[in-house]
């Protein structure tokens, strides 16, 4: 009976170690792991239903990019851009994408570009980039995010 209550007793004095090892906080675990994440990546990029069939990641980015362009290109070929300013025949267009699937646009322009009216280029932008297809926001850890991006948008095709 001695060595049973010997072992018992050896065994409640070792197991107590176990409850002495420091268990890291909700916080610390919390900072290690948005430490780790890549927050400059999405999982997924946004993405229209034509390019939600296809399965490789490059070639749906590739598709989503394509067709967003073409849809500015095609809102803002005939538009007064094109008379206001016959020199300008690319514009960049930084996009935003919001978690809720809504759009922002904003053209982009050089810090020393005095050339032009920026407020009146972005009017034109505002009134002519709207009704798009529904754009599915990109996505991070399953949630939608906000993305942006500058898209080249080619005003004059010859």
């Amino acid at each position: 009976m001695k060595q049973y209550s010997l072992f018992l007793v050896f065994i409640l004095f070792n197991s107590c170690q176990y409850f002495d090892k420091q268990v890291p906080s909700e916080k610390e675990l919390l900072q290690k792991e948005l430490k780790a994440i890549n927050w400059k990546e999405v999982d997924e990029y946004p993405s229209v239903v034509d390019c939600d069939k296809i399965e490789d990641k490059k070639q749906r980015e590739q598709c989503f990019f394509e067709v967003l362009t073409q849809l500015i290109q095609e809102k803002l070929s005939n538009d007064t851009l094109a008379m206001l300013y016959p020199e300008l025949d690319t514009i960049e267009v930084k996009v935003t994408i919001f978690p809720n699937a809504t759009m922002q646009f904003e053209p982009q322009f050089p810090k020393d570009s005095v050339a032009y009216d920026t407020i009146k280029i972005d009017s034109i932008l505002k009134a002519r980039l709207v009704d798009f297809p529904k754009i599915n926001p990109a996505i991070k850890r399953g949630l939608p995010v906000k993305t942006q991006f500058i898209l080249p948008v080619i005003l004059k095709v010859e």
